[in-house]
């Protein structure tokens, strides 16, 4: 762990995570700190030498990423344009990986995780979601389980554990939108999230 890097963005992520559960005026403080834990986790990648295209798309993910963390917190209802974000930071993501996956068991055995576990998710989700909302969340779930396949199927790296993080932040982003509120929602959501995007940026120096 190299503290004079990560101690801020742990820093940054503590202040985002406890400014999401604060009204009125102390809202600021997650206005701030969420969009710059996610730019500061994005100069790990933006420092490294690792591949240079490799490098390039992780790095469009994650300002796009940062666009869709804006979009999310904003005081009104902006998750379109924040899934679209989101969708578009995943295809720079397989971009990333589709160069290092590995054809084989592999890949069979992270489809078909994937696969479950997002059907059962989009099963489970389904009745709850709004009508006009079905189809964008179907391609986003599609590119999402995408993503994480490859990632999975690069083998035991820091990617495959940044797509896990990502699929677990994701899946509890959405039943507690759709599902009334998950209990410390905030505090799961964010912890994997930027868990997910540390790992993706730590992938980049290999």
């Amino acid at each position: 762990m190299n503290l004079r890097r990560d101690v801020p963005i742990v820093v940054a992520a503590i202040a985002a995570i406890v400014g999401a559960s604060l009204d009125g005026d102390g809202r600021w403080l997650h206005y701030i700190a969420k969009p710059l834990t996610t730019l500061l986790i994005a100069a790990i990648a933006w420092r490294a030498s690792g591949n240079p295209g490799y490098r390039r798309a992780i790095l469009a993910g994650m300002a796009l990423s940062c666009i869709g963390d804006i979009a999310l917190m904003l005081p009104f209802d902006a998750f379109v344009p924040g899934l679209v974000a989101f969708l578009l930071a995943h295809l720079c993501y397989i971009v990333a990986f589709r160069a290092g996956f590995k054809a084989g068991r592999a890949l069979i055995l992270s489809a078909a995780l994937l696969a479950i576990f997002a059907g059962s998710n989009l099963v489970g989700l389904w009745p709850l979601l709004p009508g006009e909302l079905r189809i964008p969340v179907v391609a986003y779930v599609f590119v999402l389980a995408l993503m994480a396949t490859l990632a999975l199927a690069r083998g035991p790296r820091f990617a495959a554990v940044g797509a896990a993080f990502f699929v677990i932040s994701d899946c509890a982003l959405a039943w507690d939108r759709f599902d009334g509120g998950l209990p410390a929602a905030s505090l799961i959501v964010l912890s994997t999230y930027y868990a997910a995007q540390y790992c993706i940026a730590r992938s980049v120096a290999r």
